[in-house]
């Protein structure tokens, strides 16, 4: 009797492709407790904003500020739900794409579609729309760094040096061309990201090192030759020595202090903060933003934004740490790195405990494209989250 031959799976089709990548965000196979915590510090963030431009004189101003502020999160949220909808895998496909859109928009930035605003040259204004792309910088990074640190070559288990040359070429580009605006913050943001990475990755160690010694010559020959600009200089100089010139280069670290410390323990209530509502401290609803949760929220309000920020760097590290994907693995490293990193700056220099630097503080501060790469870098994460949790 003849035996017909049994039928052979067809593949998948993009009905079901499509399926699985909405299964892959689907309520139940979220990180809600991380997605819960990020949720109330935009929640606080949003108060937070209206409360630094809140004018008596003019309260629609603060509506507006936070209207958009709220647009702002809604883009995010929308950009979270995409990233996590698509197999972080797919993700591999795109990274190149979404590292030379960075690269091209810092490029730019240095032409005359680029905009000067707090002596760097780091804003693109097209049609009346204004983008950093230094943010997308950050997203760009951690995908093509991820890619070159997180698919060992076959009989290889970890990153050779090879791999750690091309993604030393990975980050000179974006790098140089922020040094060029010059935005010392975000250049510190993504060197502390790619040092993260490449720390996990499993590279030879000399390279670790190696660079950090690199890092430290570079820093010493660019004081001794004095490259940097006269206000970058005086913010370190302001750093070491904040008294030295209160009234001019160490103002605003003074005043930043000075509106922490006057909250108390409990804060003098939204809106009733003196130093907020005089204006003291510039950019209060963007990079010094922490200055009105430490005045009006006082010290347990500037714990708790602490606190579910560490609760969001340990919910990224844990989906790290249980992801058996190397690459998978470096996107949750690089995301924690990013957005803990860039938190640690911007407290710390409302803090006088780290130099003064123009980068917001993630989930809180007032900013669109901000917002929407910190959201993006998260939908990374749910996506892995899911995966090890057994959506293949």
């Amino acid at each position: 009797m003849t035996t017909l031959p049994s039928p052979q799976p067809s593949p998948p089709t993009l009905t079901a492709r499509a399926g699985r990548f909405v299964a892959t965000a689907a309520p139940r196979r979220l990180d809600w407790p991380m997605l819960l915590a990020v949720a109330a510090l935009s929640g606080i963030g949003v108060l937070l904003v209206w409360s630094a431009t809140y004018d008596p004189s003019d309260p629609d101003g603060a509506v507006g500020y936070v209207e958009r502020q709220v647009g702002h999160l809604a883009v995010g949220a929308v950009a979270l739900l995409v990233v996590a909808a698509v197999d972080f895998r797919v993700s591999r496909a795109y990274a190149p794409f979404v590292y030379l859109a960075a690269v091209l928009g810092l490029a730019l930035v240095l032409t005359p579609l680029g905009e000067t605003i707090n002596g760097s040259r780091s804003w693109l204004v097209v049609a009346g729309l204004q983008m950093q792309p230094g943010e997308l910088a950050k997203l760009g990074l951690l995908l093509a760094v991820a890619v070159l640190l997180g698919e060992p070559r076959d009989g290889e288990f970890a990153p050779t040096s090879r791999d750690v040359l091309f993604s030393l070429a990975v980050l000179a580009a974006p790098l140089g061309l922020i040094l060029a605006q010059p935005d010392l913050g975000t250049a510190m943001v993504l060197t502390g990201t790619y040092m993260g990475m490449l720390l996990l990755s499993g590279a030879p160690v000399r390279w670790v090192v190696g660079l950090v010694g690199c890092g430290l010559l570079a820093a010493f020959s660019v004081w001794w030759f004095g490259l940097l600009k006269d206000y970058q200089l005086e913010r370190f100089t302001t750093f070491f020595n904040p008294s030295a010139d209160p009234r001019g280069t160490g103002y605003n670290a003074n005043q930043s202090m000075i509106a922490v410390g006057s909250g108390g323990l409990n804060g003098t209530g939204l809106l009733e903060g003196e130093h907020t509502r005089g204006r003291f401290v510039p950019e209060q609803h963007t990079d010094f933003i922490f200055t009105v949760a430490g005045e009006e929220l006082g010290f347990v309000g500037g714990a708790v934004i602490i606190g579910l920020i560490a609760f969001v760097m340990w919910r990224i590290l844990r989906t790290a740490g249980r992801s058996g994907d190397p690459y998978a693995r470096l996107l949750c490293v690089g995301a924690a790195t990013w957005l803990g990193f860039q938190s640690l700056i911007n407290i710390g220099m409302t803090l006088g405990v780290a130099p003064i630097t123009g980068i917001p503080l993630p989930f809180v501060s007032y900013g669109g494209t901000a917002a929407v790469a910190n959201m993006a870098a998260l939908g990374l994460v749910l996506n892995v989250h899911a995966r090890e949790r057994g959506v293949h």
